[in-house]
């Protein structure tokens, strides 16, 4: 059915993927009445391949991103005020954990179908980009869901932590019975996919490469999942490294965005978000449709406004901090402010309404998600060369990120990190003192299940988790760095500059791990346990 779409010139359309009953929450399959017998439609298949989910709104109202604004304001939905409150959801609408398991897994059936496909085809070279593809696609709806719906990867205890089902083929039986399997065991077959997928991508057979796992697209995906796969010996550290390096190049302030002509629009939260997801801008490197109210809910309406990226964060914690390139007013990306609301806003994601009924002027929300950009890989390379011991290299990368994404002319310097983020001093009045809940900064304690040494190694993590938290703002990233670093959060009322606790997140909380769908335990999955 043709749909129509307004002002979303960047819009792909997908091909419809049936299900084959609301309650088999994995084996769904592809409409069978499609045979893939031939080149294109197998490659038509793959445009499936991608969650119609994102994760952004459970991300970011789990995260350290939000706030309860007490007083009279209003939560935009249930989901919303579920998410934020750290409770097991139970609203089964878009943006929750019941579309997003569904979506990952319809995904996954269609790249599973594909690959059938081509295999049943002989493995023909000729379709070794598509095969690629659906590797690829494979690996990072199981990486979405797995970092959801689980623990994060931990050296010490992801052998045993609980994982998600990993689907390497479609089910050919009435009722199949699943299981979790490890943390562990997830990573290791995301590991096998990524590796075997991304030498056969190819840009050439896309129309618009952005809309597919194109190559950097893939060595931007590859760099994430090895600074996330932690391993005693660091070794995956190198292929982080190695592999962000092929999407940075030799010279990545040519890879990065033009933050200053960015920030020189019109603030208006539409035109500066059509500008971020632009698929023409060389930071994104790979954007997908999904049906969401986001967009809405953290943007400048009168929405949502209980839970929010407020003044009190902003001005604490994130964007108007003082940071490696000093004040906020360095920021090209200034953040306007809206009169009466009590969110502090990134425009990156505005809405696309889809209409479904013209006459009516019925339809639904949408959201473009920037799943991977350049500006994030070189913060996870200066990561990754921090883990490795490498700090000088580690500040060349954050000082090569802060000149794009500010006007500072500072040099960003092993030496100055260790003066901003490195134990606070009263007679020198240099280093950040650590937050707590009622007189919060950007620096929160760690608590990871890996080593990370006191002193410059700390201090560069410190920075690196602020800045990228800055980046990413709306995006979700935060609460995976959150999981990853042990970071302890707060659930605060923050009303009239009062700060209430009302509750706390500590590293070994269960509730990190968001429960799965209930559909999904009734029919018989392992449910993440609780506290």
């Amino acid at each position: 059915m043709e749909k129509k779409y307004i002002y979303y010139p960047f819009m792909v359309l997908a091909m419809t993927v049936a299900l084959s009953s609301c309650d088999d929450f994995l084996d769904e399959m592809p409409d069978n009445r499609t045979e893939l017998d031939t080149e294109a439609k197998i490659t038509s298949m793959l445009v499936s391949a991608y969650p119609e989910t994102n994760y952004a709104l459970l991300a970011e109202m789990s995260s350290d991103n939000a706030d309860d604004n007490g007083g009279t304001w209003t939560a935009y939905n249930k989901l919303q005020e579920e998410a934020a409150t750290w409770k097991d959801a139970t609203y089964k609408e878009e943006d929750s954990p019941y579309s997003l398991w569904n979506d990952c897994y319809k995904a996954i059936a269609a790249a599973n179908a594909a690959l059938d496909a081509i295999n049943t085809m002989g493995n023909p070279s000729s379709l070794d980009p598509q095969r690629g593809e659906a590797l690829l696609c494979r690996a990072y709806n199981h990486f979405v869901l797995v970092n959801i719906f689980s623990k994060a990867y931990s050296p010490k205890t992801s052998t045993t932590d609980l994982g998600i089902p990993y689907m390497t083929h479609l089910e050919t039986t009435v009722s199949p019975e699943y299981t979790r399997g490890t943390v562990a065991e997830v990573y290791e077959k995301i590991a096998a996919d990524i590796e075997a997928g991304l030498p056969l991508l190819n840009d050439a057979i896309y129309s618009v490469p952005k809309y597919h796992f194109n190559k950097k697209a893939g060595y931007a995906f590859a760099t994430r999942f090895y600074l996330y796969y932690v391993k005693d010996d660091k070794s995956n550290y190198d292929k982080a490294i190695q592999y962000a390096t092929v999407v940075l190049t030799e010279n990545p302030t040519a890879m990065l965005r033009d933050w200053a002509t960015v920030g020189a629009l019109s603030p208006n939260n539409s035109i500066r978000a059509t500008a971020f997801i632009n698929v023409s801008e060389k930071a994104n490197l790979l954007l997908y449709s999904t049906s969401s109210s986001w967009g809405r809910i953290h943007g400048p309406y009168g929405l949502g406004e209980k839970y929010t990226h407020n003044d009190m964060i902003a001005n604490k914690e994130t964007c108007k901090t003082i940071s490696i390139w000093g004040g906020y007013s360095m920021l090209y990306f200034s953040i306007p402010s809206y009169q009466g609301l009590p969110k502090v806003i990134m425009g990156k994601m505005a809405e696309y309404f889809e209409i479904t009924d013209p006459v009516n002027d019925i339809g639904n929300a949408h959201v473009m998600f920037p799943a991977f950009t350049t500006d994030e890989i070189i913060l996870n390379r200066a990561e990754a060369y921090t883990m490795k011991k490498d700090y000088t290299k580690a500040a060349a990368d954050l000082d090569t990120w802060i000149h794009a994404f500010t006007k500072s002319t500072n040099t960003v310097t092993v030496e100055s990190v260790n003066a901003l983020y490195g134990e606070y001093s009263e007679a020198t009045g240099t280093g950040m003192k650590f937050y707590t809940p009622k007189a919060p900064t950007p620096k929160k304690a760690l608590h990871p299940d890996f080593t990370v040494e006191s002193g410059t190694q700390e201090n560069l993590i410190h920075a690196i988790l602020h800045v990228r938290r800055i980046l990413t703002l709306h995006e979700g990233l935060r609460w995976f760095d959150i999981k990853r670093y042990g970071l302890e959060i707060y659930r605060r009322t923050v009303y009239n500059n009062e700060i209430t606790v009302n509750d706390e997140l500590k590293a070994d909380d269960s509730r990190r791990a968001i429960q799965l769908p209930q559909s999904v335990i009734t029919a018989g999955l392992e449910a993440n346990p609780r506290n």
